[in-house]
């Protein structure tokens, strides 16, 4: 039960991070000496809780879309209202899935230690590059526009950047904000955008995963199950209202290289 705390916390804080949750939940993983079919599924199962994270601090959003009337008594003001909201989280969410089905055992086959480390690097390298053309063409980066004035085409091109973090290492949450910049949200916008785009790529990759995996469970493995998901849950809504709190006031250059700084200990757990 302890490494289902351990895989909660580690989870939680890193899933909305753009420092790759899956090089630091293989780096935990191998340090309790869990391995195999059994730990992944159980990995990426928890990401649930870590997405009822968003549910319960955007809940104005979700709500506005399933419910379009009530988005102007909450005034929530997000053009991610009704019909329209829900179709651009399918625009974002259609292209990773449909490669992720498809390549689904070879992504699996990329968990390997030159692989992660290698995705971790590039992932850091691309989000400096990001830094530096926001610094060139929009000033602080904190210019553009807010996840709520979204269009369809800024929200299928995040979904072409997101097919990026099928490689394992490299990082969904840095995949879909590098690409919400890069087509002309705020970085505010993109990480809040990116949270939000969490919840149907997540929960349709943790099902699918479980219906596969699910004869390597039983009934015993529930309690662990639900408080991974739990810890997941606490520990991402501290995390996000962080990594809000913190790009206000910082780029995501601090990240890029906190990135590169985990290749090396990242390969060495993975090899172990």
């Amino acid at each position: 039960m302890l490494s289902a705390v351990i895989h909660g916390v580690v989870e939680g804080l890193t899933e909305f991070l753009p420092v790759s949750s899956s090089g630091h939940l293989v780096s935990t993983s191998s340090l309790l000496g869990l391995t195999g079919e059994r730990s992944a599924t159980f990995d990426v199962v928890i990401q649930v809780g870590a997405i009822l994270a968003v549910a319960v601090l955007y809940w104005r959003k979700f709500l506005g879309m399933l419910f379009p009337s009530c988005s102007s008594s909450l005034k929530s003001g997000s053009s991610l209202s009704g019909l329209h909201g829900i179709w651009m989280l399918i625009l974002t969410s259609l292209p990773a899935s449909v490669l992720g089905l498809l390549l689904h055992s070879t992504i699996k086959s990329l968990f390997t230690p030159v692989s992660v480390a290698l995705a971790l690097f590039c992932g850091a390298l691309l989000m400096l590059a990001t830094e530096y053309y926001m610094s060139k063409h929009r000033g602080s980066g904190a210019e553009g526009a807010s996840m709520d004035e979204i269009t369809a085409k800024q929200a299928l091109g995040i979904g072409v950047f997101q097919c990026l973090a099928l490689w394992p290492g490299f990082s969904r949450s840095a995949s879909t904000i590098i690409g919400g910049m890069f087509l002309g949200l705020s970085r505010k916008g993109a990480a809040e955008y990116s949270f939000v785009a969490a919840v149907p790529i997540i929960c349709a990759a943790a099902l699918y995963d479980m219906l596969k995996s699910f004869s390597l469970f039983t009934a015993a493995d529930i309690p662990a199950f639900l408080v991974g998901s739990a810890v997941a849950f606490v520990s991402a809504v501290i995390a996000i209202r962080t990594f809000i709190a913190l790009l206000a006031r910082f780029d995501l250059k601090p990240f890029a290289l906190y990135r590169i700084l985990l290749v090396i200990p990242v390969y060495l757990f993975m090899v172990r």
